[in-house]
């Protein structure tokens, strides 16, 4: 077996690799091109990442449970979040640990909802969580009306804008959160169990698995690291707006995607949604100097997500089509891989 070889089927088993490789094409083309790229930029680049890495961990949890379920109320509890710290928090330090119980209890509601919704009720996920989205807009026009100002508090604002030797605090927070995500994904049973469930369901309820829990915990933690991060946001801009959560819905599925989380449910990778998250940045950040408008950017970003798209489910096909039974199998043997997923 020669070197690219060997290559090759390590990055199949580790599929963070490719978005990877891409931060470091990227990063040296606009080094090269514009010769004011440095580390210092590079650290601004990481930043903005930062805020998306942590709301791109939990649409991972909910992607990774199959069937295509997508997480799309993530960019409005996004900004329900940020202005609830504002009307909870008022500025003050000492109404902090309000704030940040005020943001976890709405991650846990919003979370509870779409569980009802997707598990209880049978509601396809993007249908269930967009008409989420659309009633947490509401409150969010709500609250709007209510916003006496846009005082945030020094804490939260140090912890969203400060820096520790040169290195971003919330960095620090999105490479813990990762691996924190790793671990549970690879070593406890929670993520065994989340596995399990993307990659059959049918197979892991006669496993006793209880599918609609890990389900239901999947969009829990989604809601809640969105309502975090939308916290954390709101004190890194210094206040709140309308749709300000709404960039992170296309970017927060691309950096599953690109991270190398299996559309498709049952694998995935946090440290992946790590490099993609800084990749889209950076994407971002060649568009803003190329000079594209906002709406072109967001149509750059909608191709190279139908692209990948369009490779997973190629591979996924193929996949299934080689493990379809020949025709000369047993009857059993053809209604074993026919199994209902």
């Amino acid at each position: 077996m020669n070197a690219l070889s060997a290559f090759t089927l390590w990055a199949q088993k580790n599929r963070w690799v490719w978005a990877a490789i891409g931060v470091l094409l990227l990063w040296l083309v606009l080094s090269v091109v514009t010769n004011r790229f440095s580390l210092s930029s590079l650290s601004g680049i990481v930043l903005s990442a930062s805020f998306l890495t942590v709301v791109g961990i939990g649409q991972m949890f909910v992607v990774t449970t199959g069937r295509g379920n997508i997480d799309l109320s993530v960019a409005s509890v996004i900004t329900l979040s940020a202005f609830v710290a504002l009307l909870t928090i008022k500025g003050q330090d000492a109404n902090l640990a309000i704030g940040v119980t005020a943001a976890v209890l709405l991650g846990l509601a919003v979370g509870l909802l779409n569980s009802l919704l997707v598990v209880g009720l049978g509601i396809p996920a993007i249908i269930a969580t967009l008409a989420t989205g659309y009633v947490l807009a509401t409150a969010t026009l709500l609250s709007n009306k209510a916003i006496p100002g846009f005082a945030v508090s020094p804490a939260l604002k140090d912890l969203a804008t400060g820096r520790i030797s040169g290195v971003p605090i919330m960095a620090i927070i999105a490479i813990l959160g990762v691996a924190a995500a790793s671990f549970v994904l690879r070593c406890t049973v929670f993520g065994q169990l989340l596995s399990a469930v993307g990659q059959n369901r049918a197979a892991a309820r006669l496993a006793a698995i209880r599918n609609g829990r890990v389900i239901a915990a999947a969009f829990i933690i989604a809601s809640v690291l969105a309502s975090l991060d939308g916290l954390l946001l709101g004190a890194y801009i210094g206040g709140a707006f309308l749709e300000m959560g709404q960039p992170y819905l296309l970017q927060s599925i691309a950096a599953v995607v690109l991270g190398g989380t299996l559309i498709f449910g049952g694998s995935a990778t946090a440290l992946g949604t790590l490099f993609a998250s800084i990749l889209l940045i950076l994407i971002v950040t060649t568009m803003q100097i190329i000079g594209l408008p906002p709406g072109a950017q967001d149509i750059v970003q909608g191709i190279v997500v139908i692209f990948v798209l369009a490779l997973a489910g190629r591979q996924v096909l193929a996949r299934r089509t080689t493990a379809e039974p020949a025709d000369g199998a047993t009857p059993k043997a053809k209604a074993a891989t026919s199994l209902p997923e």
